[in-house]
């Protein structure tokens, strides 16, 4: 069971990347899947399979959820990086901040870290314990709290419906 649901995962990311339903895209999907299935399904994390199991309809919704939701605040984060290049006038503060999670699996944590990276001007520099390094492009306030409202929380309160107990 564990394997096929490896194998369905890999297949759906190839899906979604290639973004192709040709018939040698296709094939090829079911080749690299199968092959990251036989020489990688003993790394596919268990909390992974109980995220994307199929008695978790609720944190499968919340994940359907999340996905438009990281998209925004990406797209928000693309144009105010884009308006900060192209008008000099707009000043860039630099700095690594320290912001807090609640997010207690290292699953959740992975994934908040990720969303976080992959939003342009934050870059996640290292995670020990609850505290979370964060590289910002123009920081904000000097409030840790504030920091953490502004980063970490609006992705933060749906990742913990996907990924805590």
């Amino acid at each position: 069971m564990a394997r096929a649901l490896n194998f369905i995962v890999a297949f759906g990311l190839w899906l979604l990347l290639t973004w192709s339903v040709k018939v040698d895209s296709v094939l090829a999907g079911i080749v690299v899947a199968a092959l990251s299935t036989v020489f990688l399904g003993h790394l596919f994390p268990r909390q992974a399979r109980a995220v994307f199991s199929m008695s978790s309809v609720k944190r499968a919704l919340w994940f359907v959820y999340y996905v438009p939701v990281f998209l925004i605040y990406c797209l928000k984060a693309n144009l105010d990086v884009v308006y900060r290049v192209l008008n000099v006038n707009l000043p860039i503060r630099p700095g690594i901040v320290k912001v807090k999670t609640t997010l207690k699996s290292d699953m959740g944590r992975t994934f908040l870290a990720n969303s976080i990276t992959l939003t342009p001007g934050t870059l996640t520099v290292d995670i020990i314990d609850d505290d979370m390094y964060i590289h910002w492009i123009a920081v904000a306030s000097d409030d840790p709290a504030e920091q953490t409202k502004m980063i970490v929380s609006r992705f933060e309160r749906i990742l913990k419906r996907i990924f805590e107990p």
